[in-house]
């Protein structure tokens, strides 16, 4: 029997059947004559006329259902501008402490706090810690030679930050010493430092961090150290602007499992909006590698360009994210902090699905009362960021938060 004459028996017996049940809920003969004795209550005929086989009843083919295919792997990283603890940033932190009774001597959430959700929604988050820590107990010290209070390192890893880069001019103001204890800190509250190092098995080593199975690799350098040299005998204790051994880190770190390779960079002139010819130079020649996936940075105090640089975007300065510089600069006052997914491409490698940068400005400490971090950034300190973030252009799909 064929498939066309199986369906036209399956409809014959389906209708026939129809039609006795009809008549069965009607209590009459199917035909509308009775030629035999009436069918008992409860039973129905079901035999089809015709040659005597019974219909044949439909079948489920099960069919395979298709194959879905893995979603893809996304990641969002957060990162903020320069962390330049001056005296009067701690001492506001100190009378907030006075006040709450929160943290130990410092209480640095209500200046942070309306950046707190930014943070702490993002599935990694990173700083930058521009000057090293004092020891505990300090003396603490404020520009031009800096020692921060070591209680901050907790705070930071409280707060929600998962890295901070470590690499900077300010790296080495208190020798060997003070960027051990840095990054010891840290670790200790931790937060992975990025772009100094204790010893030279740790320079070897890729810092590399994990947030929804995605691998996030940073790498980290600065352009200089105020003057103060390397310090002596170690010579791989500060990563600095040197492309090939930038490009060298990226490469390990891909090799170690990086599935996103970010580079940090302490770089450009303090004051200036627009990137100088080391910057560009940089990050041509840094984006030109398969092992970078973005580039960003920081050091001018002010905010720079974002653009994209050989397809990859680049951030050439977040600006400061908290400091107390001179009153004259009031860009000084204000910064960026950037967010970007990174989504799992089809075919292998990550890419940059949404891009997005968050201005932030703040007060000056005493007359202005405490110091407060604000997103509602006055009109005037708004057009000043806007039009440093897209100086150059390239910023379509580019949002602010």
């Amino acid at each position: 029997m064929t498939g066309v004459a199986r369906r036209q028996r399956r409809a014959l017996g389906g209708a026939l059947a129809c039609t006795i049940l009809g008549a069965a809920a009607l209590g009459l003969p199917a035909s509308g004559r009775q030629d035999g004795p009436p069918t008992p209550p409860g039973r129905l005929l079901l035999t089809a006329a015709g040659d005597g086989e019974r219909p044949e009843q439909p079948q489920s083919e099960p069919r395979p259902e298709p194959a879905r295919p893995a979603p893809s792997r996304e990641v969002t990283v957060t990162m903020g501008g320069d962390l330049l603890w001056h005296n009067t940033v701690w001492e506001s932190a100190a009378a907030d402490h006075a006040r709450t009774g929160a943290g130990r001597g410092f209480d640095f959430d209500p200046m942070f706090g309306a950046l707190r959700g930014l943070v702490q929604r993002a599935d990694l988050a990173i700083c930058h810690e521009e000057v090293p820590f004092a020891a505990p107990g300090g003396p603490f010290e404020s520009y031009p030679v800096f020692a921060a209070p070591p209680q901050i390192a907790d705070w930071l890893g409280d707060f929600g930050w998962d890295a901070c880069t470590t690499a900077s001019n300010h790296a080495v103001d208190q020798g060997f010493e003070g960027l051990h204890r840095t990054a010891t800190l840290l670790e200790r509250a931790g937060v992975r430092h990025v772009g100094t190092f204790r010893t030279a098995a740790e320079r070897r080593r890729p810092v590399i961090l994990e947030a929804n199975g995605v691998r996030v690799a940073i790498v980290a350098g600065t352009y200089g150290l105020n003057g103060f040299p390397v310090p002596e005998g170690r010579p791989w204790s500060v990563s600095m602007l040197d492309a090939d051994d930038l490009l060298g880190q990226a490469r390990r770190a891909r090799a170690a499992g990086a599935d996103v390779v970010l580079v940090a960079l302490h770089w450009g002139w303090e004051y200036t909006t627009l990137p100088n010819p080391q910057q560009v130079a940089l990050a041509r020649r840094l984006t030109r590698s398969p092992d970078v996936d973005l580039v960003y940075g920081e050091h001018a105090h002010v905010v720079q360009p974002i653009t994209r640089v050989n397809g990859k975007w680049v951030v050439y300065g977040l600006g400061n994210m908290i400091a107390q510089q001179e009153t004259a600069r009031p860009d000084t006052y204000e910064g960026i902090s950037v967010r970007f997914r990174f989504r799992e491409r089809p075919r292998g490698g990550f890419e940059v699905v949404e891009a997005a940068y968050v201005p932030t400005s703040w007060n000056v400490y005493g007359a202005g009362g405490p110091i407060r971090i604000t997103r509602h950034v006055p009109a005037d300190r708004l057009a000043r960021i806007r039009e440093a973030v897209h100086a150059l252009g390239g910023t379509r799909g580019l949002d602010e938060l």
